[in-house]
């Protein structure tokens, strides 16, 4: 027993010695200076390509300058000397470098984030009299497309107190970067990866003497939209000086070609960090541009209803294909008199026709027969009044009004006369441009309403496939084949007609249907002005115009708004027709209708 106490007291001896003689000179200075320490190596994200390969959002190396303020003594001299050499005050430098809570042993603080190469070259140079002032070098975003598709791509920001409370990204902390909007928020889990670490070896000053171990990072996975980026470019070109939208969809799985919205901003302006003039600015433009039309904008829908509206009266028998009105130019219901774009009215007209010619006494007079309410659920089953579903946050519902929310919102019944208004898109109704894409897809493909979807396919760093877009049906409209067919083709005669309200914007070289959209901002009173260009800017209606092309097997379908563009007919449809021209590469595009766009007066 003797012996073998001996022997464990010999170990320990043996091992003391190795410690305390051996190595200790070593150990001791590791200890001393506290030298082994761990650095996190941040994941770069996942890149974003649109449908063709073209890569919209990449990532590029940023240099940060850092203070460790326990290797930074003494730690005031060391920030003036820095501020120098940044050319920045001390006093901000000393700012910074105070922390709200106590960090961990050893931190770096950051000092000044993404210097350029010359300022880092000071840095460098000028590293011996600068103890605990290192230089991270971190993966930061890069929009290439500036601003372009800014509302689908959206951008980063610093994770706040509250989501990280929230539990859904635990392997964060305060510092890191979320997506916070379009595609970078929506995605975010995907595109971030996973961060590595070193363990490294460091002298007094804090500068690493020698790396130790290393666990790699992993790449977050690379995204492909279903967006063409040209046929975007051409959509933003085509709104440039005005507000508005445009969506275009592939009307045979519901993927997003294109999503405009105008204004719009640069994503850039938030990779380090928006000032706070730049960010008030941002939030008090009196168009919005942080606003995304395409899914937020909500508008009354104007003659695009008349499609729901002229399905409703088909299919409920109040009307057939046959079926004739008289237009006189106006209808009398009750004390009022409802009057038809067209003062002189446009006579004897069945559905077709009055698709084509966009005749509102003939819809007055449909929805009087049907009611609020079946004409409500009918524009329900083609997705208006319903968010669509798009992968994209912050998306309205819009309105589709009846006798229960008006009693519910106002306290007072539904009135006979406020169907007539809503049979031909005024009133209450509120639709935005993906509900009406969403729309005008389902009668362009036979009456399948697919959910939107912006992303194809989702890949890794390597190319190995990790998600596939698969189209979502949200149901399909409730009306027979011939109804649709009927409809389908008053909608072609609105562009190939003779007394189309489109016919001035056909495509010589190929067929397509559509229909115009005037939605009031205002009821006109006596005495105020009725030609709309004769009001001020803001008291101008808003213009519409959904399409779908070509007529046959449709491959794009499109809506379109311009914000106070008047009349459909002259601000959205020739929008709406270089997008279809652009996307389908026939003839020669427009040099660019934009701003200037001319509004056709007497025309939906």
């Amino acid at each position: 027993m003797l012996g073998w106490i001996s022997l464990v007291f010999a170990v320990l001896f043996g091992r003391l010695f190795y410690l305390t003689v051996i190595e200790g000179t070593e150990l001791r200075r590791l200890s001393e200076n506290n030298c082994i320490r761990l650095q996190r190596i941040d994941a770069p994200r996942g890149l974003i390509f649109d449908r063709n390969g073209k890569l919209l959002v990449d990532n590029r190396p940023s240099y940060d300058v850092a203070v460790i303020p326990k290797d930074a003594h003494p730690l005031d001299e060391t920030l003036e000397k820095l501020a120098g050499h940044l050319e920045l005050p001390v006093e901000e430098l000393r700012e910074k470098s105070k922390t709200k809570r106590r960090p961990p042993a050893y931190k770096p603080v950051v000092i000044s984030e993404d210097v350029d190469r010359d300022t880092l070259a000071v840095v460098a140079a000028h590293g011996f009299e600068l103890p605990g002032v290192v230089v991270q070098v971190k993966p930061r975003r890069q929009y290439l497309t500036h601003q372009s598709a800014a509302h689908i791509l959206g951008y980063l920001g610093e994770i706040n107190a509250r989501e990280l409370k929230s539990g859904k990204f635990p392997n964060l902390r305060s510092g890191d970067s979320i997506g916070k909007f379009g595609t970078e928020k929506t995605f975010d889990h995907f595109l971030r990866g996973e961060r590595g670490g070193r363990q490294v070896e460091v002298n007094a000053a804090g500068q690493v003497v020698r790396v130790l171990q290393t666990v790699d990072f992993k790449p977050g996975y690379n995204i492909y939209l279903a967006m063409d980026a040209d046929l975007q470019r051409r959509a933003e070109m085509l709104l440039e000086g005005v507000a508005g939208a445009v969506v275009a969809m592939d009307p045979n799985n519901g993927r997003i070609l294109a999503l405009a919205s105008s204004p719009t901003f640069d994503q850039n302006a938030f990779v380090s960090g928006l000032s706070r003039a730049v960010w008030t600015h941002l939030q008090t433009h009196p168009l919005r541009p942080m606003q995304n039309r395409a899914i937020q904008g909500e508008y009354p829908p104007g003659s695009t209803y008349k499609i729901i509206t002229a399905l409703a009266a088909l299919e409920e028998g109040v009307c057939d294909e046959t079926t004739t009105t008289f237009c006189p130019g106006f209808l009398r219901y009750g004390d009022r008199t409802y009057r038809c774009w067209k003062r002189g009215g446009h006579g004897h007209v069945n559905v077709r026709m009055a698709l084509e010619r966009s005749c509102d006494v003939f819809f007055y007079q449909m929805g009087q027969k049907l009611g609020v309410e079946r004409l409500a659920w009918y524009a329900k089953a083609a997705g208006l009044g319903t968010l669509s579903g798009i992968d994209l946050d912050h998306e309205s519902p819009g309105l589709v009004p009846g006798n229960i929310w008006k009693q519910k919102r106002f306290g007072k019944p539904w009135m006979g006369g406020e169907t007539l208004s809503v049979a031909i898109g005024q009133g209450y109704n509120l639709t935005t441009p993906i509900q009406l894409a969403g729309m005008i897809t389902a009668i362009a493909n036979g009456g399948t309403r697919y959910a939107p979807s912006i992303v194809s396919r989702i890949e890794t760093a390597q190319g190995g496939r990790v998600f596939t877009a698969e189209s979502r049906i949200l149901g399909t409209l409730p009306v027979k084949a011939r109804n649709l067919q009927i409809v389908r083709e008053g909608l072609s005669l609105v562009v190939q007609g003779k007394r189309g309200t489109a016919r001035g914007y056909r495509l010589p070289e190929m067929a397509y249907s559509g229909k115009t959209g005037t939605s009031q901002v205002f009821s006109h009173k006596r005495g105020e002005p009725r030609r709309d260009d004769e009001k001020p800017y803001h008291l101008r209606p808003h213009a519409w115009f959904v399409a779908f092309a070509p007529n046959e097997n449709p491959r794009i379908a499109v809506a379109v708004v311009v914000e106070h563009g008047e009349h459909g007919s002259g601000a959205a449809a020739p929008v709406a027709r270089e997008i279809i021209r652009t996307y389908l590469k026939t003839g020669k595009t427009a040099p660019g209708l934009m701003a200037g766009i001319p509004s056709e007066n007497n025309r939906p």
